[in-house]
């Protein structure tokens, strides 16, 4: 048991030394990256819409539940925000996205497995890890970030919105306080946060796609293993950057 876990470590370890060797290629592969880009960001739009405007609305029910006698309402926003820019919005967007994008990806590649497709583009000289992997890794980086401001700004709203409309909350007693309290820190670390969770979903996506074998029954069990595996990662991942960003505070 052990012994297979370091094994598959290993392996995961070699394949993203690969990968990160095809960034060499970047300039000649911007079209997969282009198209990748636009897949994780601008497909997944409505879903974290959807997802932060709700999350925006609950996080302001019970933060004046579990504040009240303790925080004044108008420093609801102070605690609005430092919440969902550190932690909601980038745990809540990665846990999304598993589902949406990991599984996707997953299922695309572990399809290309089964069929053989990879390996005619090994046969044609092509690195899959330039041409598949890379694009999608990269990607996954650099959207995340951007989605996570997204979900940050709705998620905000939607709470101010709903603390106005239960609380009569006015907009300029919540924004200003939200802004005399800001830290640009808190936003960093959502972001690094966001980063690492993109790093993960879209890698093991690719790992245990490449990895299928078995027909349509590998497909999902690759789809499965990237969206189980992803999904905790996030949860671990979450604990040891929050140690490293604010453990020395």
């Amino acid at each position: 048991m052990i012994s297979e876990a370091l094994a598959g470590i290993g392996e995961y370890s070699i394949f993203i030394g690969k990968s990160i060797a095809g960034l060499r290629a970047l300039f000649r592969r911007r079209l997969e990256f282009l198209i990748q880009f636009k897949r994780i960001g601008y497909d997944s739009l409505f879903l974290i819409m959807l997802t932060a405007a709700f999350t925006g609305l609950v996080t302001a029910l019970q933060a004046v539940y579990q504040s009240k006698g303790y925080i004044p309402l108008n420093l609801l926003s102070v605690l609005i925000g430092k919440s969902t820019m550190v932690e909601l919005a980038p745990v809540l967007t990665g846990l999304v996205l598993t589902g949406k994008i990991g599984a996707a990806m997953a299922a695309e590649i572990g399809s290309m497995k089964v069929s053989e497709q990879i390996d005619a583009l090994q046969s044609m000289n092509i690195s899959p890890h330039e041409f598949l992997y890379m694009p999608r890794i990269l990607a996954g980086v650099v959207t995340f970030p951007l989605i996570t401001i997204f979900a940050n700004l709705v998620s905000i709203i939607c709470a101010w919105y709903f603390s106005y409309l239960r609380y009569g909350l006015h907009y300029y007693t919540f924004f200003s306080n939200m802004r005399a309290y800001f830290m640009p820190f808190d936003l960093i670390s959502g972001l690094i946060k966001s980063m690492v969770f993109g790093f993960i979903i879209t890698s093991l996506a690719c790992y245990f796609g490449d990895r299928t074998h078995g027909g349509a029954e590998g497909v999902g069990r690759a789809t499965t293993q990237t969206v189980v595996y992803s999904s905790v990662l996030i949860l671990i991942m979450d604990f040891f950057v929050a140690w490293i960003l604010f453990g020395a505070m």
